[in-house]
């Protein structure tokens, strides 16, 4: 499907999803017609490989979409940003386990990555049991990823690093239990609960080594696993900051503020906010897709993503949370009372925007990673 389709049915359906947004908020999941909307668009396809009937989306468009459906809720652009990016995991499955998981229109994948769960070696496969966090979207999901470590009948295995051995496992949605947990003070729509299986079979090939390869040569399945999934996360504050932006715009010029006469729009210090909102928002777009676009043109003529690369685009991601978070703080403050409404967009994106901040992928801890690589030392953790 050509880029410019993708673009214009994200940019039709986003009053759509404007208009039902209190769905979210209430229950706590996504409205059912813009699941649809979005099943139908083949939003949930884009990371999927063809050969498996996926579209196998480049990554600046993929991006886009998020951020567009972003922009008209901040919980629906999540749960298409995890929806989209665990479609990642049909290249890295056998063709016929991925076909059996992915193939359905409407599959989406769902899970948490982190290894809090046990998977036991017997034959053929794994007996999975755990708990796990953040599952967002396991609502709407038909299949569940899980982090596990892998055990043996010594216990657990390690790898020849001495690293505990593990592995993504994936079941059917109807092989576990949602454990109501998401009460969160944004991101309601998310339905970010957590989630748990005892005792469940799972074939071996269901099951992905942490590391696993891609089995297709298409470079977008080849670019860095977690700059890829968090690119597409690093849209989303994107979205959340725009639209906290021009719902200010469409308001400021009424007054805001008990005890002002004055407009928002006619105060000095309201436009130099809105100024630097704008600013900070667009510098950090650009940057974070300069480095998405270099990268994939670096793995397309064949060369590996360097460490300085992948800490840059790690800061650019980074930077485009912090970015947003600062826009939507500043809006936050220049539109007064205005802003403290439950019910207005201004509250929700301040909600939204502070709640995905919170994300280890994108939080503020990230800068030290990417600094120390900056500085020529070893980065403190993995990038």
């Amino acid at each position: 499907m050509p880029a410019s389709t993708l673009l214009e049915s994200a940019r039709r359906l986003a009053p759509r999803i404007r208009e039902v947004r209190d769905f979210g908020e209430q229950h706590r999941h996504l409205e059912p017609g813009v699941l649809a909307a979005m099943h139908e668009a083949k939003f949930f396809r884009m990371m999927i490989p063809a050969d498996t009937g996926g579209l196998q989306t480049d990554l600046p468009t993929a991006m886009q979409v998020v951020e567009t459906i972003a922009s008209a809720d901040g919980a629906t652009g999540w749960n298409l940003m995890i929806g989209a990016a665990y479609g990642i995991w049909a290249s890295r499955l056998g063709a016929e386990a991925a076909r059996e998981i992915y193939g359905p229109t409407d599959a989406v994948v769902a899970g948490a990555l982190r290894p809090t769960g046990t998977a036991r070696i017997v034959e053929d496969g794994f007996v999975v049991e755990g708990s796990w966090s953040f599952a967002s979207g396991i609502g709407h999901s038909t299949w569940w990823t899980a982090g596990c470590i892998v055990h043996d009948d010594d216990g657990p295995r390690k790898n020849a690093n001495g690293t505990p051995e593990t592995r993504l496992v994936f079941f059917p949605a109807s092989d576990g239990e949602v454990i109501d947990t998401w009460t969160a003070g944004g991101m309601r729509g998310t339905g970010s609960h957590d989630y748990a299986i005892n005792d469940v079979f799972v074939p071996i090939e269901r099951t992905l080594p942490a590391n696993a390869p891609s089995r297709l040569p298409d470079p977008l399945y080849n670019m860095p696993l977690m700059a890829l999934m968090d690119s597409m996360m690093a849209a989303v504050p994107l979205g959340i900051a725009r639209a906290a932006i021009d719902a200010f715009a469409a308001i400021a010029g009424s007054r805001m503020s008990h005890g002002s006469s004055t407009a928002a729009a006619n105060k000095p210090a309201v436009q130099a906010d809105i100024g630097r909102a704008e600013a900070a928002l667009r510098a950090a777009r650009s940057w974070l897709y300069e480095t998405v676009e270099e990268a994939m043109s670096d793995v397309q003529a064949g060369r590996a993503v360097s460490t300085q690369q992948a800490a840059l685009m790690r800061l650019a991601r980074v930077n485009a949370m912090t970015a947003g978070v600062q826009a939507v703080d500043l809006i936050y403050t220049a539109a007064g009372s205005a802003s403290v409404y439950s019910k207005g967009l201004i509250d929700r994106c301040f909600r939204d925007i502070h709640v995905a901040a919170q994300h280890t992928a994108l939080h503020p801890s990230n800068y030290e990673v990417c600094g120390a690589v900056l500085l020529g030392l070893p980065p403190p953790r993995a990038l």
